[in-house]
């Protein structure tokens, strides 16, 4: 039971205690502790074992915390959970994830209209028998309509982020297996894409068996959808599909091609080979006129050599122009690696609502082989994060100023700030303060549901500014929960270039803002793109590959993107 698991059960209890009308203090100690034990440099397992450590010393984890991280740890289970899943309508729970509902509003509806299923929730709406409910109105009955599509997309797929961690685990569990001898995970995983369907296991073994005993047995199995002599499919985590294949030696690259996808990449991939007389399938490629003649197919690289084409990046593998590419060879971009990123511009410290200080920042970024850093907490707009106003960010960036002056390896912390873009359009820190920057951050937090050309004005009236550098998180969405709010992304990236601004692509898992498709648009105009973490702790660094990954589904190289530029280039830009 890892971290991720702790702190993911802790919120699940947050939102069904929350349901079943808990005191609002015992639901967020939850939700403090699943935020705490994420921030954890250290494993809870390794904590509770060790005897000379005590959990409760930690903040935000009481004696209640610390005694159910316990029962986690050694039994993997928590009883006081699963009754209260026993005791919740599931339909409740869904209807939480619609975005503005709120606790108090599904449990009206779940009750008043007896809704057992989301669909009967959106026929009700269609029907207009929301709005005749007391305290519900013709707007909440559109708000759950759009929102429907999100919650409905949640309960069906997972965040990258959250599948890497499910991935892990089972790797972990089927490493345990003496009988497998090689072993990959294929799918819209491999290809990292930002939300993940369901996982694929492809496995060489001559003992199909012992492979999916081991599988069957992994924690968190709800039930086996079906199990034959080659596949098995099984059910875990609330309903989340992993399917394993035990293929032969000799097949496990054309298997590894095939099942990575995508689809449209497929597509593509048989068509050529049709072209060239050959068939292409899970098995191997084979001559048209002789199928069962396999010609290549135990690695990736020969089946696409077969074809004429160098290896393509499973990442690149969506039907655009990767076989163009793979057919000419010097043409496939060098797509950046995270190896090539030597600076995170946006990080929030203790000055606002960030976990840790400056230097607490600086050193586990220059840890992480970074050469610099800009720090950027909130404006004094965003009350809630404690945002700065003018005198507290000037007396941060004199702070950084000393900082900067005991350093002797040439690292260096810039003087930034992340300033809200006001619902009326000005920036929320003075332009004369704003000059004295490093490092401008514009984003909108507040009045995201202006209208399209309100929030289009107040994003390019930002890039029009001479001090702002960028636009964090152009589109405010969050994956699963919240929709981006309506803007015309045109617009702003035609002002991007005008104004030779940068344009952030945010590596938050939750966020990956820009879009897959947003990031090809901005690049294809030619706008430099930052790469930033936004981390509020130090562990919140670790999502920076995140970003590296959807920036290479996206094709891009390390040129393209300012925080593999060295500082002195970095500046030059700047100035």
């Amino acid at each position: 039971m890892n971290n991720p698991d702790i702190a993911r059960i802790f919120e699940e209890m947050a939102d069904l205690l929350e349901l079943h009308g808990e005191n609002a203090f015992r639901v967020r100690a939850y939700r403090n502790g699943a935020k705490a034990i994420m921030e954890l440099d250290e494993a809870v397992a390794a904590i509770v074992e060790d005897e000379s450590k005590d959990l409760q010393s930690y903040s935000s984890i009481g004696k209640t915390l610390a005694d159910k991280c316990r029962t986690l740890v050694e039994t993997g289970r928590l009883p006081q959970l699963e009754k209260l899943k026993a005791e919740t309508p599931e339909v409740l729970i869904k209807m939480t994830r619609i975005p503005g509902l709120g606790v108090k509003k599904a449990m009206a509806l779940q009750t008043e209209l007896g809704i057992e299923t989301l669909e009967e929730l959106k026929e009700a709406c269609e029907q207009e028998k929301v709005r005749a409910l007391k305290g519900f109105a013709a707007k909440t009955e559109k708000l759950i309509l759009d929102g429907l599509e999100i919650a409905e997309a949640a309960s069906q797929r997972i965040r990258l982020d959250q599948a890497e961690k499910l991935v892990h685990r089972i790797n972990e569990h089927l490493k345990g297996c003496d009988a497998i001898d090689q072993m990959e995970f294929a799918g819209s995983f491999r290809r990292g894409k930002e939300t993940i369907g369901d996982v694929d296991i492809l496995v060489v073994s001559q003992n199909h068996d012992a492979v999916m005993d081991q599988l069957e047995a992994f924690t968190g199995v709800v039930s086996v959808i079906v199990r034959g002599d080659t596949k098995m499919s099984i059910r875990v985590d609330e309903q989340f599909q992993v399917d394993l294949r035990v293929v032969p030696a000799e097949s496990f690259g054309a298997a590894l091609q095939y099942f990575t996808g995508s689809k449209e990449h497929n597509v593509a991939v048989r068509s050529r080979a049709r072209k060239m007389g050959l068939t292409v399938n899970e098995y191997g490629v084979s001559k048209l006129d002789d199928p069962y003649n396999y010609i290549a197919g135990k690695t990736e690289e020969e089946v696409y050599e077969a074809l004429g084409l160098e290896w393509v990046s499973p990442e690149l593998r969506e039907g655009r122009k990767e076989l163009t590419w793979a057919e000419n060879r010097n043409e496939t971009p060098e797509l950046l690696e995270l190896e090539h990123i030597v600076s995170d511009l946006h990080m929030h410290t203790t000055a606002s609502d960030g976990a840790n200080s400056i230097e607490q920042m600086a050193d586990a970024a220059r840890e992480r082989g970074l050469t610099h850093i800009a720090i950027t907490d909130h404006s004094k707009r965003v009350t809630m994060a404690n945002g700065l106003d003018e005198a507290r960010l000037l007396e941060q960036w004199k702070k950084i100023d000393d900082f900067n002056k005991k350093q002797d390896d040439g690292f260096r912390v810039l003087k930034g700030v992340e300033c809200d873009i006001l619902e009326a359009g000005p920036l929320d820190i003075a332009d004369e303060v704003l000059a004295e920057a490093d490092w401008v951050i514009a984003s909108v937090h507040y009045g995201q549901k202006q209208s399209r050309q309100e929030i289009t004005d107040r994003i390019v009236g930002a890039l029009e500014n001479p001090h702002v550098h960028t636009i964090a998180h152009p589109t405010g969405r969050l994956i699963g929960s919240r929709p981006p709010y309506d803007v015309d992304l045109h617009t702003v990236f035609q002002a991007a270039v005008e104004q030779q601004k940068s344009l952030e692509l945010n590596a938050s898992p939750r966020r990956l803002d820009l879009s897959e498709e947003n990031l090809l648009q901005a690049a294809q105009m030619g706008i430099p793109i930052t790469i930033n973490t936004d981390a509020h702790a130090v562990t919140g660094m670790e999502v920076m590959r995140f970003g590296v990954t959807q920036a290479r589904r996206a094709g891009l190289t390390r040129e393209q993107v300012l925080n593999t530029w060295a500082l002195d280039e970095l500046l030059e830009w700047l100035s």
